[in-house]
């Protein structure tokens, strides 16, 4: 096939069976070497499209690893709600950062 300029490897670890082992130079699949010769490589559409679509998996969940980040540790965020409440939690801790980083 080619070169590709990204390549999520976790797209051949969910195509390949359990345990199998691969190789592939440099992000290109002309060069992609399976270990396991009882296993027949998937073609490079398919891992191209299993590829593309961790991607966009993976930019779809970007505002749930922002608002992670954003987040006070559980710790602090439950003895805020011991002192101040549920609701007071809710509307002072997460519907803001739930405002910064909507879902799309």
């Amino acid at each position: 096939m080619s070169k590709v300029n990204f390549f999520n490897p976790q797209a051949l670890d969910i195509l390949a069976p359990e345990g199998s082992k691969w190789w592939m130079a440099e992000n290109d699949l002309d060069q992609l070497e399976w270990q396991d010769e009882s296993f027949t490589r998937p073609a490079d559409d398919a891992i191209l499209a299993k590829a593309v679509e961790l991607e966009t998996e993976w930019k779809n969940q970007e505002y749930a690893r922002s608002r992670k980040k954003e987040y006070p540790d559980w710790g602090t965020q439950l003895d805020y709600i011991y002192h101040h409440g549920i609701d007071k939690w809710k509307t002072d801790i997460v519907d803001p950062v739930k405002a910064k980083y909507p879902k799309p």
